[in-house]
């Protein structure tokens, strides 16, 4: 039946078809097991969402209790108690300065979202002209029309291109193919100020992944890079929109990556971790500055004409809420920071194997470049497959990740002990040396 009618998201079916999937069945702590009972570490989190493990009794409960009052109600001219209730607490542990919460769904929507009220903002103080937006190379905010304008992953979205509003491009920093931090930095930073400086008065917002930029194969910024680019924003009068879906909550070893720099973005995307992995529950925060340009007698029409079916969904931000609550006793985001410095000694012997050519971390997040040639940084053709057969290895030796082209991602959740980090990474290892030096899967 799933051969027959299921179509999977980013994945060409008939390589499927004729494959053996995988057909998982339950999960249970950092574990899930397929229908013929075989255990797999939940080496990507599920697709870099999941923060406390599977089947947790706690959000269980949350939702369970959430049931017995409703299941749904709109947000459209009401509310509702946990949305009201998750609203206060994310403008608590947001940025500063982010005070109002507009619900979705999705990481994609809450960026449409974004994109919307940016536009909208300036049409509603009378200036018409800031209609367009930078992105960065090789971003991906995704799969909407919307987040696919300033998403710059040509083997995605260039086939979408006539379908697409036009954005600036300037390059996302990416020390190992650049010359190194400073020189990456500094491309960022140069093409940002002359794109500023020579056409602000047409651009609406800059949008950024910050610090971690993700689906382009976990690039990490030089420290001081977000900050000056907020800087350069505010000096120009241009929005800053951090798209925080992937780096939100606690992966990259703060609760938002705006925080490693102190970053106050004027309008926020919050997903994936959001409800711990559980419910698909997405948020877009905005600043007072923001929604005041919405706030007027109805007869102005500066409202904010947009919304979701199941916008604010009480089981959703049930969960969400419990699952902050998680964050705060078992001292989640803390806890991150050691078990990165464990994984960082890990995977300090694989940066020397023949086929290694750079590892990039931020927190728990981890991506491994693999490579043909370590001295040129020749990258292997896409046809051969690298990191497919990579992750097909680690399957087979008992973990789940995905990975991006050559880039092979280790996401583990946020919950993973020091243990569990070990035999992952030794997987990890494992399957990487099999397919590039034994050449397991050619």
């Amino acid at each position: 039946m799933n051969k027959a009618h299921v179509w999977h998201p980013f994945t060409q079916m008939k390589d499927y078809n004729s494959s053996d999937p995988l057909i998982i069945e339950r999960g249970e702590g950092i574990m899930l097991y397929d229908i013929q009972g075989r255990a797999y570490y939940d080496g990507f989190s599920s697709v870099w969402l999941n923060v406390h493990g599977h089947n947790v009794p706690e959000l269980n409960q949350a939702i369970t209790d959430q049931l017995t009052r409703v299941a749904h109600s709109t947000l459209l001219g009401m509310a509702n108690v946990p949305a009201i209730e998750l609203a206060e607490k994310l403008v608590r542990i947001a940025p500063e300065g982010l005070h109002k919460v507009f619900y979705s769904d999705a990481g994609a929507t809450g960026v449409e979202i974004a994109l919307k009220m940016a536009f909208q903002y300036w049409h509603n103080q009378g200036v018409r002209g800031k209609t367009s937006f930078i992105t960065m190379k090789q971003a991906y905010h995704g799969d909407t029309i919307g987040a696919v304008s300033v998403g710059a992953i040509p083997l995605y979205h260039e086939i979408f291109r006539p379908m697409l509003f036009p954005s600036h491009v300037i390059p996302y920093p990416n020390a190992y193919r650049q010359g190194g931090a400073a020189v990456a930095m500094e491309e960022t930073l140069s093409g940002l100020r002359l794109l500023l400086e020579t056409r602000a008065d047409e651009i609406a917002a800059l949008i950024v992944e910050p610090i971690v930029q993700g689906a382009s194969g976990i690039m990490v910024m030089p420290p001081g890079c977000l900050s000056e680019m907020a800087a350069l924003c505010r000096k120009h009068g241009v929005l800053l929109i951090a798209d925080e879906v992937a780096t939100g909550f606690g992966r990259t070893g703060a609760m938002f990556a705006c925080d490693h720099e102190e970053v106050s973005p004027d309008l926020m995307v919050i997903g994936k971790g959001l409800t711990g992995g559980y419910l698909p529950v997405a948020a877009t925060l905005a600043t007072d500055q923001v929604y005041n340009a919405f706030y007027a007698d109805y007869e102005e029409q500066k409202t904010f004409f947009h919304g979701h079916s199941y916008t604010g969904n009480p089981l959703g931000c049930a969960v969400a809420l419990r699952s902050l609550e998680l964050f705060e006793e078992r001292n989640i985001v803390e806890g991150v920071k050691v078990k990165a410095s464990f994984v960082e000694q890990k995977l300090k012997s694989l940066i020397d194997r023949p086929h290694v050519g750079d590892i990039r971390q931020k927190g728990l997040m981890v991506g491994i470049e693999l490579v043909r040639d370590k001295v040129s940084r020749e990258p292997y053709d896409w046809t051969e497959r690298i990191g497919v057969r990579t992750s097909l290895r680690a399957r087979e030796l008992g973990m789940l990740t995905r990975p991006l082209g050559n880039v092979i991602v280790f996401i583990p959740p946020l919950v993973s002990t020091e243990a569990e980090l070990d035999a992952m990474t030794d997987i990890l290892a494992d399957a990487i040396i099999s397919v590039t030096e034994n050449g397991w899967g050619a």
